[in-house]
């Protein structure tokens, strides 16, 4: 395609389709109610959000969710070394079960893999914080695609 919408350097979906993007952050304000009500504190659920950032590539996210980590808690070591999680003893059992919610939702391991990973996962947390985390991770992972798709940018420091 040579004609000027080839050309575009950036498409951002947000802005493009309002209505979807508001829609999109009403979903996500149902599922940080859900994840409250549950006793899902917000570090858990940006522990979760940087590592599904991590999985998926978008760099836009990583720096959000990064910053919003921090500011909920989240001790700087934990976010250093979230990429080797399971080599650590650093994470609650909580954290891990959200991380490894975060993993088979974004991942999408083979069958048997999945379901038990989140039954894992569910036996720790409960039917009420696991469905929150499922519905955070699915949630996060559609940022990451619009973000990742709309080409969005980080800021530079």
């Amino acid at each position: 395609m040579t004609d000027a919408t080839s050309t575009r350097t950036s498409f951002y979906l947000d802005k493009a389709d309002p209505a979807s993007w508001k829609a999109l952050n009403a979903l996500a304000a149902a599922v940080r109610e859900a994840t409250a009500a549950a006793g899902v504190g917000r570090d858990v659920v940006e522990l979760a959000n940087v590592r599904i950032s991590q999985l998926n590539g978008c760099a836009y996210c990583l720096d959000l969710h990064i910053r919003l980590a921090e500011e909920a808690g989240v001790a700087p070591v934990k976010l250093r070394v979230l990429t080797a999680w399971r080599e650590t003893s650093i994470f609650t059992e909580a954290e891990e079960a959200a991380l490894t919610i975060a993993e088979a939702v974004t991942l999408l391991p083979d069958e048997d893999e999945r379901v038990a990973s989140l039954e894992s996962a569910r036996f720790v947390l409960g039917d009420q914080a696991y469905s929150a985390l499922c519905w955070a991770a699915s949630t996060m992972n559609t940022f990451n695609r619009v973000s990742i798709v709309s080409r969005h940018r980080v800021r530079k420091p």
